[in-house]
């Protein structure tokens, strides 16, 4: 059977490639759809799609009115988590690729997950060279002590660090030491320093900078300024939340074992 699939933010720069895809899926079935802006239209007229019968809902409550499966969300920092929270209470499983959730936000959902025998996947980054990036980082760092993570986004990206790089200065942990004074060497995240340059002329990019004496490694990942890197991604943590139980954070634990 198809998996019934309820999209929060389907008309935003990446909700509505998935939204795309899932309508021209046979897995999947479209079941709901949310964009504030645009509620009370088609989601066909609004894609430019042939006629789909699915109308856009302008709250997630009431898009979870018919039958759903999983809610995917790519909405608002300040708003998934309301979401998430929502989508458990009504018994659908939630795959997240909003960031700006912190760690406390991700163990309330995993609580509310766990207590519903429910699964949420959330991840900063669905991009399969992303999640590659940051498990090449996290093998680096088993054998080199100092590590700062850099983290590009364009001016208008509302939140800083990414959800990208939280995540992964939350599994890197604390480095041997830090130096020098805090203020000048960025954001401490879980011990680790985060550095976010929000500035035009960038896309979205990532880097974790690891240093010895005398020599040093980048893993770097660059996004393009297009969303389809993130549809495959995203469609199969949608496949997988139904077999999940609480909270799984990131792609990478999706495609290896850690």
């Amino acid at each position: 059977m198809a998996i019934r699939v309820c999209v929060a933010g389907a008309t935003g720069w990446a909700g509505a490639a998935i939204t795309r895809q899932i309508l021209a899926s046979t897995d999947f079935m479209l079941t709901g759809a949310v964009a504030r802006q645009q509620a009370g239209s088609d989601v066909d007229a609004a894609l430019g799609l042939p006629h789909s019968g699915i109308r856009i809902a302008g709250t997630v409550a009431e898009a979870l009115q018919a039958p759903t499966d999983v809610l995917i969300d790519y909405t608002r920092p300040d708003a998934v988590k309301a979401h998430t929270l929502a989508a458990l209470a009504a018994g659908v499983r939630v795959v997240i690729g909003t960031s700006g959730l912190t760690a406390a936000d991700y163990a309330e959902i995993d609580q509310a997950a766990k207590e519903r025998n429910l699964g949420v996947i959330a991840a900063g980054n669905f991009s399969l060279t992303a999640a590659l990036a940051k498990h090449f980082a996290l093998i680096a760092a088993q054998y080199l002590p100092s590590w700062e993570l850099i983290d590009y986004a364009h001016a208008h990206k509302i939140d800083a660090p990414s959800g990208t790089v939280r995540e992964l200065a939350e599994e890197l942990g604390p480095i041997e030491r830090t130096l020098g004074t805090p203020a000048a060497r960025g954001a401490a995240i879980e011990g680790t320093q985060v550095h976010s340059i929000r500035l035009p002329g960038y896309v979205i990019a990532f880097e974790a900078v690891f240093g010895l004496p005398d020599e040093r490694l980048t893993v770097r990942h660059d996004a393009g300024a297009g969303a389809d890197p993130y549809v495959a991604g995203t469609l199969l943590a949608t496949r997988k939340v139904l077999q999940t139980t609480g909270l799984v954070r990131g792609l990478d634990r999706l495609l290896f074992e850690h």
